[in-house]
């Protein structure tokens, strides 16, 4: 089968959750002995890095990108708003990103274009004018969604304006979009329910899969007596910045008072300068760090304290494959068949964090099982393997109907 990926920034290097969940699915199509091409958006946020991708990579997938500057302007967000356009989605449009397309198009035939995310749909047209193929969309998030809960959640007016905007302007997008693909994919049932309700195409729920040889936990883990908390997720993500604050302002400042000489290190790509300023106590600021594998084994309990969002935290997925033990609140566990107590931990409040918190050092031994139970899980529900087959299972239903 020869597929055309086409994504919203360059796959590779691994700097987040997105990236990692777009690389997962070429290599898993690659390993099966399926033809890929990739091309991508480069941004000023994205830029890509040649260093990063291995030469066969490069090779198999004739990997191409076209730069586009997505910066936000007041006087483009203006015309979208009056024009209702969403602008989220229109700064991922260019021309040159049509003409690099046409030609991928005219000089090559595929039976399947796979479309990442909602921010690559306006080339939807280019796609159907040049090309037979079927399109298949996956949908990371619903992307209103998370616009919708920063509003909620949202105290400075100018703002809570702004992302109440962009909820309702990518609602009305994401409404429509699935009449104009002839597939869609989500990630996690909760999306897929609500997608569902106004598809008129063929849709499935695919979680995101990992290559589990690539994690490999300690054996016999068994934490500290003091063991220490950290967060690792990409920081130019307003809704990871959102609850790291709320983290540090409303949960840190009790469990510090309680275990003073307990640590949280905070780390990622794209830390803002006010998470750097700000100096709380036993409060580690990491920044990017060379492996995230290396620093979550070197670490105890991921803290995911996520207020907004949607899909699945692809950095959960990866840390409990690790055997890592999470804590994260009911947003951050959304769209993962977890059992809470079971895999995982689930706080939504202060309170319940540092009650987990203690529960973790006071019986040691729980973590030991919740990790084991997490590495167990991923093994079942999110195997590489077995989610490189479901899409290929769903590509051909798309071909064949």
């Amino acid at each position: 089968m020869k597929i055309l990926q086409l994504c919203h920034k360059p796959p590779l290097p691994l700097v987040d959750g997105g990236c990692i969940a777009m690389h997962n699915i070429t290599d898993g199509l690659l390993k099966s002995g399926h033809d890929v091409k990739v091309l991508a958006v480069e941004t000023l946020k994205h830029p890509v890095k040649v260093e990063a991708f291995p030469i066969n990579y490069l090779q198999q997938t004739r990997f191409e990108s076209v730069f586009i500057d997505t910066t936000p302007r007041v006087k483009d967000a203006l015309k979208a708003f009056f024009q209702r356009h969403a602008y989220q989605i229109s700064r991922f449009y260019s021309k040159s990103m049509v003409s690099k397309l046409t030609q991928v198009l005219k000089h090559d035939s595929f039976d399947i274009v796979h479309l990442e995310s909602i921010y690559v749909m306006p080339y939807i047209p280019t796609i159907r004018k040049y090309s037979n193929a079927k399109i298949v969309i996956r949908m990371h998030n619903i992307e209103h969604q998370i616009w919708e809960r920063l509003a909620d959640n949202e105290r400075k007016p100018a703002h809570k304006l702004i992302y109440g905007v962009n909820s309702r302007q990518l609602r009305n997008v994401e409404e429509r979009i699935l009449n104009d693909v002839d597939g869609y994919m989500t990630i996690s049932e909760p999306d897929f329910s609500y997608f569902s309700k106004t598809a008129s195409v063929p849709g499935t729920v695919i979680p995101f899969g990992l290559d589990l040889e690539n994690y490999e936990p300690e054996d016999d883990y068994i934490p500290s007596e003091e063991p220490t908390l950290f967060h690792l997720g990409s920081m130019n993500w307003s809704p990871n910045v959102e609850g790291i604050e709320w983290f540090l302002d409303e949960v840190w400042p009790a469990i510090h008072e309680k275990h003073p000489t307990l640590t949280f290190t905070v780390a990622g790509h794209g830390i803002p300068d006010k998470i750097y300023q700000r100096h709380d106590a036993n409060v580690v600021v990491a920044g990017s760090v060379p492996s995230a594998n290396e620093f979550m084994l070197a670490h105890d309990l991921m803290v995911v304290p996520l207020l907004s969002g949607s899909g699945i935290r692809i950095k959960i997925v990866e840390a409990m494959a690790l055997g890592k033990v999470v804590i994260t609140t009911s947003v951050g566990a959304e769209g993962l068949a977890v059992e809470n107590g079971k895999h995982l931990f689930i706080a939504d409040t202060p309170e319940e964090f540092l009650n987990i918190v203690d529960k973790c050092i006071t019986t040691p031994d729980i973590c030991s099982i919740i990790g084991e139970n997490a590495r167990d899980f991923i093994s079942v529900y999110h195997n590489n393997d077995i989610i490189t087959e479901q899409i290929l299972t769903f590509y051909k239903k798309v071909i064949d109907k």
